[in-house]
């Protein structure tokens, strides 16, 4: 009985060492505290996860994730022992060994909210990391981690002009910026969501781009090339 268990065991810690682990970074939209060209101010609120631009409405990672068939909520929180983040959901996906923890920080705390997914990177704990939201660097200095990276780890990060203000920090600390923005845009999680397709089956930062260019094309229903140069050319 006892070597069966064992066995059983050592199977189920070798699936999750086999698993990819997504962790997902999202800044409420806040037109009170964010430097944002003002929104609808049921949509700006940085309080309110269900309602928000870039949480609860339809491109917005909870919503969009929710509709997707390429992925299946498994738990919920809205008590998630830190009043900064206001929601936490867990998805996995329904065919690739991955599993996306996805968090809504309140509007006001952007700042701690892309430190903490910073943290995340560095941790080693995560094959890929995203931040989405308003370009915290824009409105505020935030001193570059005094570590490096205790892993191979992917960024993501979709705000506006992101290649210009990210690129180069973490590189620095050895996290490898797969997919950042070259203009002012949109960072609905529909291109988090297509993107994540060809990085699951082992593709190259050309196909994340193409993926991600195509889906932007969709959503904003301007032609593909226009699109695509929204996403940094240059491979890490």
């Amino acid at each position: 009985m006892i070597p069966r268990l064992l066995a059983v065991l050592l199977l189920v810690v070798t699936a999750r060492a086999e698993e990819k682990r997504i962790a997902v970074f999202v800044g409420l939209c806040d037109n009170a505290t964010q430097g944002i060209v003002k929104v609808g101010a049921k949509i700006g609120d940085g309080n309110k996860p269900d309602d928000n631009l870039y949480w609860g409405c339809s491109d917005g990672l909870k919503s969009y994730f929710k509709a997707s068939r390429r992925w299946k909520l498994e738990k919920r929180e809205t008590a998630t022992g830190d009043e900064r983040i206001l929601e936490r959901l867990t998805f996995r996906h329904v065919s690739a060994k991955a599993v996306l923890v996805a968090e809504a920080w309140r509007g006001s705390n952007l700042k701690e909210c892309y430190v903490a997914s910073e943290k995340a990177m560095l941790s080693g704990e995560n094959q890929l990391v995203a931040f989405i939201g308003h370009n915290v660097l824009m409105d505020t200095a935030i001193e570059p981690p005094a570590e490096k990276a205790a892993g191979k780890t992917d960024a993501i990060v979709l705000c506006c002009i992101s290649g210009r203000y990210f690129r180069e920090r973490l590189e620095q600390v050895g996290v490898r910026p797969l997919l950042l923005t070259t203009q002012l845009m949109y960072p609905g999680s529909f291109i988090l969501h297509d993107a994540l397709e060809p990085w699951l089956a082992g593709k190259d930062h050309k196909a994340l781009r193409t993926a991600a260019g195509a889906a932007y094309a969709r959503n904003q229903k301007i032609k593909t090339a226009a699109a695509t140069r929204v996403f940094a050319e240059r491979a890490p």
